[in-house]
């Protein structure tokens, strides 16, 4: 493939144009919001992500990146990717708006051109989007022959917020869905000649069990969250139990695996919401209510209300105490405050007249778009904890892990800590004087 189109420079769009033009292919990256364009043409990302200015930096000087808002640029590309997002609508059901807008540009695009172009939808879409959407929506609009002067692919992204370009430069496999089977043969010749050595396995499939894998694949390591989030419920009730060792007991079971087994106050991010949502709404339009998907999103949702209750619990009524909350982005790594369990633990904590003040190494402009004036923006942790009655561990910043309890005795008003993440170690800040409740932590433990 000598030149690439990128419709979309989002977090997936953008990390994979980077990574492209870093390893020296010719792309071209096409996004409609005039501001995103003039701050990446500036190398200025527009928003957090590791070793992404350093990629965008190199491919800029190096001229094996352009980005632009014209669409029509993409006639000279050999292969065009869909990378635009797909937000819920108020029914939870997905809004396929932007992909079949930007199917149509590429459709538009090709009208007239004469070469063959390769098309792959990177944007998360429920079944029968590339069939019945992205493929007629070409056809229609380029006036083109499918599988003749164009073909769709649907190769689902699997990226990490944090790890992003890693993930893609070395992913754990690749999915390609299509029912021309010389695209896929295409497209992994592409992925082999980028990879090299290090291509993971590829499994070929249809267009529908492509797009149902990455549903299946965020539902189920959802599932493995929320579980274990439950059994730390059950092991806060039990005197001296804890959720850690069980986690690491079941974790070596070779048919469970330990990943994803890490308790706490729930999953958060663009992802795991958003495509639960869908995929529960596009099971209801089959007329199957997938019960277990729909437990794993309740629960979830539940477990952020525990860090406002052992606050509660603690210090009685909220109303005139200061309460610190360390951890604002859904994860550590990114700036990204989507779906994030720190809003409503922080919405909740005002609602009962607590004064907060917050924390995050990455996400501090993004908490000043939700929060406004409501809380306090500390210019960093200590800042955060001074004269508090409580702090609330919400992300497992690596900062954070090295926070020692003498901070904590000497900063807050009362050392109280909650441990949403299970960082800590409870028992050496429970020796020093600081009072430590933790998610799974049973009695007396």
């Amino acid at each position: 493939m000598r030149r690439i189109s990128i419709f979309g420079l989002g977090r997936v769009g953008l990390v994979m144009a980077a990574s492209f033009a870093k390893h020296g292919l010719k792309v071209i990256g096409i996004d409609p919001n005039p501001r995103v364009i003039e701050m990446l043409q500036k190398g200025e990302p527009p928003f957090y992500e590791p070793k992404l200015r350093e990629y965008l930096d190199h491919a800029l000087k190096k001229r094996t990146l352009v980005v632009t808002q014209d669409p029509t640029l993409n006639s000279s590309s050999d292969l065009a990717y869909i990378a635009v997002g797909t937000p819920s609508r108020a029914d939870g059901g997905i809004d396929l708006s932007y992909v079949e807008k930007a199917a149509g540009m590429i459709g538009q695009s090709l009208r007239g051109a004469a070469k063959y172009q390769l098309v792959v939808i990177k944007s998360t879409v429920t079944p029968g989007t590339a069939r019945n959407v992205v493929k007629a929506t070409i056809q229609r609009e380029s006036q083109k022959t499918p599988e003749i002067d164009f073909s769709v692919c649907s190769n689902p992204e699997f990226l990490r917020e944090g790890n992003a370009i890693y993930d893609t430069e070395f992913p754990d496999r690749i999915v390609i869905g299509s029912d021309d089977l010389a695209a896929i043969r295409r497209l992994e010749r592409f992925y082999k000649k980028f990879h090299g050595s290090k291509l993971p396995p590829v499994i070929r499939t249809d267009f529908e069990n492509a797009e149902l894998i990455k549903y299946a694949n965020n539902a189920f390591l959802a599932t493995k969250v929320s579980f274990i989030n439950c059994i730390a419920n059950i092991a806060e009730l039990v005197p001296h139990a804890d959720v850690k060792p069980i986690a690491a007991g079941i974790g070596l079971d070779k048919r469970i695996g330990p990943q994803f087994l890490n308790a706490g106050l729930g999953w958060g991010g663009s992802c795991f919401p958003k495509d639960l949502e869908a995929i529960l709404s596009f099971s209801r339009g089959l007329g199957y209510g997938a019960d277990l998907i729909r437990a794993t999103v309740e629960t979830n949702k539940k477990q952020a209300e525990k860090a406002v209750q052992f606050a509660k619990h603690f210090l009685g009524s909220l109303g005139g105490r200061h309460i610190a909350v360390l951890g604002l982005a859904f994860k550590p790594e990114t700036d990204d405050m989507r779906e994030a369990v720190s809003v409503p633990i922080t919405n909740n904590l005002l609602d009962e007249r607590a004064t907060v003040a917050v924390w995050d190494p990455e996400a501090m402009e993004n908490a000043r778009q939700i929060f406004g004036s409501r809380v306090r923006y500390a210019t960093g942790s200590s800042d955060c904890l001074e004269q508090a009655d409580c702090c609330i561990l919400v992300t497992e910043w690596p900062e954070f892990k090295k926070i020692r309890p003498q901070v904590y005795i000497k900063k807050m008003r009362q050392p109280f800590v909650i441990d949403g993440r299970r960082f800590l170690d409870v028992r050496i800040f429970r020796a020093a004087g600081v009072r430590v409740r933790a998610i799974g932590l049973g009695p007396e433990s």
